[in-house]
């Protein structure tokens, strides 16, 4: 019997566990950035990619979905440690060749660890797994093309089909891959929305009208206040520490909210500044908020409460009257309602003290111009969109949205991610865009809403979805309930994953499996004779334009939109009027139908190739709240009860330094102290004390959801600055604890960051 390995495998580390750093980047970042772009590249390639990366005319890091500077473009590089590995990863000299997969079967490789799998180098060919083999073999693109039509054709509705994306899709092969899933007749397009940012989406758009965020780059160097809460821009988004430090030097404060101490956000050494050179460093954060793990909205409410006290002594000095009357509605329900809550029953769910959060009360009482930044640390959770709702309130009642210096920043993780979303990937599509895809296209578009990520994955279990597409991504590492997931995957007639490498995706598969290797963001991209570069959107809606700069890491891959288009023209054949292949040889004639079918695209070609792109519309920006009532709405939201049963504990998880998502780069963690592993849980020590945990001591994970037990084995216990009864584990490796029900109320996004867990010790 076939033993493949659904998650991480258990493997010998040699841990090694030293203090957290101080200081954040910094010389210790160049040697990172160096070591690894040399390690995998060659200097020809690591000289090319390095100096056009996030520059006007090259290409979009991979990475993250920080925006650029619209000028002042550093010519030492554009680009932080994490982006660097990105691009290594993506323009290394490694190839995996038919040869590779002739000499490891599909059991083999799902024993490797996430770290050896994507560092075997690019996918060159085209790859099918047949029925019963066990090893991959190559397949022509033609023949590859036929099977999945045929497979597609052969279901008894295209309903049973699911067809998911990464969020690193340009915007051009995004639009062509949800025309091409509406004219085969479903909405089945789950998306890494549907995991992240969904809550944010959901939350913004019922309350301010858009589900985007709503501040630029430059608002941050002249704000007088940040809010960062949930995320850790250190490891996740290295290059915003360059804005914060640019806003700290005009004179903003910085307040951080996270349970954990992150290096990232404490101090920050610019790489390209001499004073790093020296040891030099930026010290960020003004006030730091350890809360406990989901006491958001109980932190907020407090906030709230102690300012409303004060503004009851002094009515119009705290909260913007002029603002509250002409731009919003529910105050009158907000301020009721926070009549009902105590200041010390608040205080109490926060584990914080009453002195703290009045330090944040009056850094907020005299602040005219706040940003909140946010990332998976509020939304991953069932109250997710409180959450989100609640910081809203809080921006509302001090007037700092729609002005200069002020507003929302949902700080996204993959490079395209909300440019999928603005382009239709999403399985609830609203139908006015519906309405314009069937006037430029010509056909009928469905109208039933798709399954969402968790949905699409219930569906397979249950024997509802029986094909699986995915653009991009690490499917079965990026999701909840790491066994119930792969079940489901492994009970499709045919799973398709479209990749530039290897991942655990491609080893868990349907009866049937193909892996079609595509261009990356890096190499140069050429259509019927003629370059080709595509477009993205960052986290504040710029849209601009990537053009990689290097050759192809072999002459059998085929760009994103060549793949959709020639798939398109296989599945429907002659029932689609749709000029699929002309618009795979010129990106051009795509931008020209998204300019026809989507609001703020205007004179799309001449715009995309200004320099810096060009911002889309967004009225929470301006001031203008494009919601029912034309108004910003206050949101009455409940304080979570997160109670515990006896040895309970509530687990977040977390990625590592040398990790984005689910790519693993390294096994180091270095800002939190961690070298060579990631098998750990960071726990509190006097938690480790009552349980009778000794430092580095080898516990099980436990979860008990739905009368089921999930287990994660081997893991080692490393005392961390963390509340009590709080603890922190890395994925992919703690998503077997995390059950498929577990999801955020409205966004269905799962609830990664409060999981409730037992700790085992092992037998003696």
């Amino acid at each position: 019997m076939s033993k493949l390995c659904f998650t991480p495998p258990i493997q010998e580390e040699d841990l090694q566990i030293i203090k957290p750093k101080k200081v954040a980047a910094g010389l210790p970042a160049v040697r990172a950035s160096v070591k690894n772009a040399l390690k995998y590249m060659d200097v020809k390639t690591c000289t090319k990619t390095l100096f056009s990366v996030n520059q006007m005319k090259g290409f979009d890091c991979p990475g993250c979905a920080w925006p650029d500077p619209d000028d002042n473009r550093s010519a030492l590089g554009e680009y932080c440690e994490n982006g660097v590995k990105a691009i290594a990863e993506e323009a290394t000299s490694r190839r995996i060749t038919p040869d590779f997969f002739k000499q490891h079967s599909v059991e083999e490789l799902s024993n490797w660890s996430d770290f050896k799998l994507g560092k075997s180098g690019r996918l060159t060919e085209p790859m099918v797994l047949r029925a019963g083999n066990s090893h991959y073999e190559p397949i022509a693109w033609e023949e590859a093309f036929g099977m999945i039509a045929d497979q597609l054709n052969s279901l008894d509705s295209p309903d049973e089909a699911i067809f998911y994306t990464s969020g690193r899709t340009s915007n051009e092969a995004a639009f062509l891959y949800q025309l091409f899933v509406r004219e085969y007749g479903t909405n089945n397009l789950p998306d890494c929305s549907n995991m992240c940012h969904e809550s944010s989406g959901v939350a913004l758009s019922g309350t301010v009208g858009i589900g985007k965020g709503s501040v630029r780059l430059e608002d941050f160097y002249v704000t007088d206040l940040i809010i960062v809460m949930g995320q850790n821009p250190g490891t996740n988004h290295p290059r915003m520490m360059s804005a914060l430090q640019k806003a700290k030097k005009s004179g903003a404060k910085i307040i951080s909210i996270n349970p954990l101490l992150e290096t990232g956000l404490k101090a920050f050494a610019h790489p390209q500044h001499v004073s790093a050179i020296a040891g030099g460093s930026t010290k960020l954060t003004d006030l730091y908020l350890q809360v406990k793990i989901n006491a958001d909205v109980a932190l907020l409410k407090c906030i709230m409460k102690l300012l409303y006290e004060v503004e009851k002594q002094k009515p119009g000095e705290v909260f913007d009257h002029d603002f509250i009357t002409s731009k919003t509605s529910g105050y009158k329900e907000l301020i009721k309602d926070l009549e009902k809550f105590e200041v010390d029953d608040l205080v109490k769910e926060t584990g914080l003290k009453l002195d703290q959060i009045k330090k944040a009360a009056k850094m907020i009482l005299g602040s005219e111009k706040i940003i909140i930044c946010w990332a998976m640390g509020l939304t991953q959770h069932v109250n997710g969109v409180n959450n989100i709702q609640e910081l809203v309130n809080l921006l509302l009642l001090k007037g700092s949205i729609g002005k200069p210096g002020a507003g929302t920043c949902p700080v996204r993780g993959h490079s395209n991610v909300q440019g999928d979303r603005t382009m239709g990937i999403w399985e609830r599509p609203k139908p006015a865009f519906l309405d314009q895809l069937e006037e430029t296209f010509g056909f009928k578009a469905p109208r039933k809403n798709g399954y969402n990520t968790v949905e699409a994955i219930e569906a397979m279990h249950e024997g509802k979805g029986k094909m699986f597409f995915a653009m991009g991504g690490n499917f079965l590492s990026a999701t909840p309930d790491t066994l119930y997931t792969a079940e489901a995957l492994q009970k499709c007639e045919m799973t398709v994953q479209v990749s530039t490498k290897l991942n655990r995706s491609h080893l868990i598969t349907g009866k049937t499996a193909l892996i079609l290797p595509c261009l990356g963001r890096t190499e140069i991209d050429i259509q019927d004779g003629e370059e080709q570069f595509v477009s993205v959107e960052n986290s504040m809606g710029i849209v601009h334009s990537s053009t990689g700069g290097i050759e192809p890491a072999s002459k059998h891959l085929l760009s994103e939109p060549a793949i959709v288009a020639l798939l398109a023209k296989f599945t429907l054949q002659d029932n689609s009027s749709t000029e699929w292949i002309e618009m795979a040889k010129d990106y051009d004639l795509i931008r020209d139908k998204i300019e026809a079918c989507i609001p703020g695209f205007d004179d799309y070609n001449t715009r995309v190739r200004q320099d810096g792109g060009f911002y889309l519309p967004n009225g929470a920006r301006d001031g203008e709240f494009h919601t029912s009532n034309k108004k910003a709405k206050f949101t009455l939201n409940p304080v979570p009860k997160n109670t515990l049963k006896k040895g309970e504990y509530m687990m977040m998880t977390i990625r590592s330094h040398d990790q984005f998502n689910t790519t693993i780069y390294g096994l180091d963690d270095r800002y939190r102290g961690i070298i060579n592993g990631r098998r750990v849980i960071l726990m509190n020590k006097n938690d480790m004390k009552k349980l009778g945990i000794s430092q580095e001591e080898e516990v099980d994970l436990m979860s008990k959801y739905g009368g089921k037990e999930r287990v994660a084995p081997q893991f080692k216990a490393i005392a961390y600055d963390i509340p009590e009864s709080c603890v922190a584990t890395y994925f992919p490796e703690a998503n077997v604890l995390i059950p498929i029900t577990l999801i955020a109320k409205k966004s269905h996004t799962p609830a990664s960051k409060l999981v409730k867990i037992f700790i085992k010790k092992k037998q003696s």
